[in-house]
């Protein structure tokens, strides 16, 4: 299953290269797509040999292929989103292993990023799934959170990474990391739907 859902992920990333480089273009460096599109390939590269190892081994090597091969800010941030989730699941997680170990991965990636919900970064999608999950909203509702959070990202002046620089004319701009966020997010909600 989780061979399934990483190599899903990483297609849904994939296949949205383009606009997720556009998106970046607006207000950052305009490479988030090429990036997080080359860190999901080696992802994908090294899947078979993890295959049948504990959801938690899988997601950490997973991790270590972003932050190795994703550039920018991207991959040590979404790098350890994967690991600290990967080093909090059990071996057969429930729903509520799942929820405690988002709330870490999310404080995590808080730290490594030194920033807050309402900064403009993958935080603003991240935060109201982790507690979308805790509050016990179905898998369509908290795709339903990560969507709408990508999307309101778009009135957020950025006040850290790259589109601080901006300033007010960072507003307007949907966050590329939020919506890589929101991808994830919704592709593994699918897929948990369809598995069901």
């Amino acid at each position: 299953m989780m061979d399934e859902l990483i190599t899903a992920v990483a297609h849904a990333i994939i296949s949205r290269a383009e606009h997720l480089t556009a998106l970046d273009q607006a207000i950052g460096d305009g490479d988030h797509g090429h990036n997080m599109k080359r860190g999901m390939e080696a992802v994908l590269a090294e899947l078979p040999t993890l295959s049948g190892k504990p959801p938690g081994e899988v997601l950490k090597a997973a991790g270590m292929q972003l932050v190795m091969k994703v550039g920018g800010a991207s991959g040590p941030l979404f790098g350890t989103l994967a690991m600290e989730l990967g080093k909090a699941l059990p071996p057969d997680p429930d729903r509520n292993d799942l929820a405690n170990a988002l709330a870490l991965a999310v404080a995590g990636v808080a730290a490594r990023g030194k920033s807050e919900r309402g900064q403009k970064t993958m935080l603003d999608v991240l935060i109201p799934v982790e507690q979308a999950l805790s509050g016990g909203q179905s898998s369509a509702q908290i795709k339903a959170v990560a969507l709408a959070a990508a999307e309101a990202t778009i009135a957020i002046k950025a006040t850290r990474g790259r589109a601080s620089f901006l300033g007010d004319r960072s507003i307007g701009h949907m966050d590329p990391g939020s919506y890589s966020s929101a991808l994830i997010i919704a592709t593994i909600c699918d897929k948990m739907d369809t598995s069901a």
